[in-house]
């Protein structure tokens, strides 16, 4: 579609895009192009298959090089999302998991509202061929589920992406209920390093049991804190809980250690004697 008017001023705003393990550069360039055409800027991939830079992804992406130019590669889902602080997950199937389910309209509004707090959001897409891993989803905080054709619900990496830009900017005009958060929410990297503490806890104390049911376990705890949207001080004071139980020694708090200006009982006496006559 024409229309582009040059002279405008891009917007760049909005959710992080995340695509996990893309397979194509056609795909990545179309993303990027849906992306700028509703005013989305970041875009991150996660172990792209055919590397990065690619060529073929800003040829399809059809002049949107300042996305192009501004992505980032990562490792891994965790290093990518370790700095946002709620995130979504597309998926077109049903899981077996404790996260709500959206559709794009909700989703949008909702993180319409987040980042107008000043938190960090993302929108995480699977794979071309199959989508997101179950422990991939997991690590998000809900779940956003387009309504299509059950007979053929596979949606295109880009197509989805479209969508969701879309729909993001779509809520820009919209009447969105104000209410203040009572504080933000951790960052996710904060949040893995919970999940890291306590599951290492749980592994010396041997709570996984079964073994083989170690996996489904981990979920579940994981979905649990989720659905908290727990604070960094919130986190902070989880993982005080968890070295306390692991037998760690914490150190005294600043605030109960005496005044240096304040000399302690012993000093005290010290400085008497000193003052004392000398027989």
């Amino acid at each position: 579609m024409a229309g582009t008017d040059r002279r405008q001023k891009l917007i760049m705003d909005g959710p992080v895009i995340i695509l996990v393990n893309p397979q194509l550069g056609e795909n990545i360039g179309a993303s990027a192009r849906a992306m700028a055409n509703f005013g989305l800027a970041e875009l991150r991939l996660v172990d792209p298959r055919d590397g990065w830079p690619n060529e073929v992804a800003r040829a399809n992406a059809a002049k949107a090089d300042h996305i192009i130019d501004g992505v980032q590669v990562f490792d891994t889902l965790e290093e990518a999302l370790a700095d946002l602080n709620f995130v979504y997950a597309t998926t077109a199937r049903q899981r077996e998991m404790l996260k709500p389910v959206r559709d794009p309209a909700t989703a949008c509004a909702t993180l319409r509202q987040r980042h107008g707090h000043g938190e960090r959001v993302g929108i995480l897409f699977g794979r071309e061929r199959w989508g997101l891993e179950s422990v991939e989803v997991a690590l998000a905080d809900e779940i956003v589920t387009f309504p299509v054709n059950p007979a053929f619900a596979s949606l295109n990496i880009s197509q989805a992406v479209l969508l969701m830009s879309y729909e993001w900017m779509r809520t820009g005009d919209a009447e969105l209920p104000i209410s203040e958060p009572p504080s933000l929410p951790a960052r996710k990297e904060d949040l893995f390093g919970l999940f890291d503490h306590l599951e290492g806890v749980l592994d010396r104390e041997n709570y996984f049991r079964p073994p083989h049911k170690r996996a489904t376990m981990v979920e579940n705890l994981r979905n649990i804190f989720q659905k908290a949207e727990l604070s960094q001080q919130e986190i902070h004071a989880l993982r005080g809980v968890v070295a306390t139980l692991e037998g760690r020694k914490t150190r005294p708090r600043k605030d109960r250690q005496p005044p240096k200006n304040d000399p302690t009982p012993k000093a005290a006496k010290a400085a008497k004697a000193a003052k004392a006559p000398k027989s």
